[in-house]
């Protein structure tokens, strides 16, 4: 069966992660008086503050039914998701290509290199052991499909999210430390500036991937393609359905809505075919925890010719 990874843990890690760098790059701008590591330390705040907001959209997601949400709060956590692309985008990119080009236009030599390099070094190890965390969880949910084909077909935004903002991150600090390197190495601050556009685009790139796969989800996807999968080829071996005709599946945060409109076997007895559509519907949801909601619509069987 196609599985969820533990979304919840994933950002509890990367939101350890983005305030532990946090603290490094403030105690770095208190010693050193750098206003631009002051700034990173906001930024890195920021990153801390999208956390909070998927683990808020999770909350959200999990109250109960009302009659004015009769399907539940589940699709919640795509606005979050989806707001949180946009600050990735916004605050992280944008911010990062305007600093650079701003270095590009006024360089200036980098001093206290070496606070530069301790914090960067401290963060991509802080940020591996995230993205470590984040890759435990989404290989629960892809089985042997690609990363890629995943992060296609996945329907736990939040979980993508994490994925992005955590590959943005740690290839971004690579980048930074590669360039302060270089900088240093070359004496020329120009490599700083290149460095800083890079990352910018690198973010926005992954940002609009991201916003993309959750837009979907917003906009009302089915479930992943392989749990669509073997829900057919459940129904399809059920005694009690002739032919499955039309299957609709809809994802509503963690959980699913299931239609099926099928041909029953035996049609003749009313009360006969109701129990046994009670029968399927109560073994798909216990196969398929996820399913919540199903809607069952049946057809007689096929007339004969005459």
């Amino acid at each position: 069966m196609a599985g969820n990874g533990d979304s919840t843990r994933a950002i509890f890690f990367a939101l350890g992660a983005n305030f532990a760098i946090a603290v490094a790059k403030g105690v770095a701008a208190f010693v050193t008086g750098s206003g631009a590591m002051l700034a990173e330390t906001v930024h890195s705040l920021a990153d801390c503050g999208n956390q909070l907001l998927l683990l808020l959209g999770l909350r959200q997601a999990a109250r109960p039914v009302s009659p004015e949400y009769p399907l539940g709060y589940g699709r919640a956590i795509y606005f979050w998701s989806f707001l949180v692309a946009v600050m990735l985008f916004s605050v992280g990119g944008m911010f990062s290509v305007y600093e650079g080009v701003h270095k590009l236009r006024h360089p200036e030599p980098l001093r206290q290199w070496g606070w530069a390099v301790g914090v960067l070094v401290f963060a991509i190890v802080a940020e591996g052991v995230s993205m470590r965390a984040c890759l435990h969880e989404v290989n629960k949910a892809r089985g042997s499909r690609s990363l890629w084909r995943w992060f296609r077909e996945s329907r736990q935004a939040e979980l993508v999210v994490i994925f992005g903002e955590d590959l943005a991150a740690l290839l971004g600090l690579m980048f930074a430390l590669a360039a302060v390197l270089l900088a240093v190495a070359t004496g020329n601050p120009l490599w700083d500036a290149l460095g800083t556009i890079v990352i910018g685009a690198l973010l926005i790139v992954i940002a609009v991937l991201v916003a993309i796969e959750v837009k979907a989800m917003l906009i009302g996807q089915s479930v992943d393609p392989l749990l669509q999968a073997q829900i057919r080829r459940f129904l399809d071996g059920r005694e009690e359905i002739a032919e499955l005709l039309h299957l609709i599946t809809l994802q509503q945060g963690n959980e699913v809505l299931v239609s099926i409109h099928a041909r029953m076997r035996q049609s003749r007895d009313g009360e006969r075919m109701l129990r046994e559509i009670d029968q399927v519907e109560r073994a798909l949801k216990r196969e398929f925890p996820v399913v919540r909601w199903s809607f069952f619509e049946p057809e007689g069987a096929e007339p004969k010719p005459a």
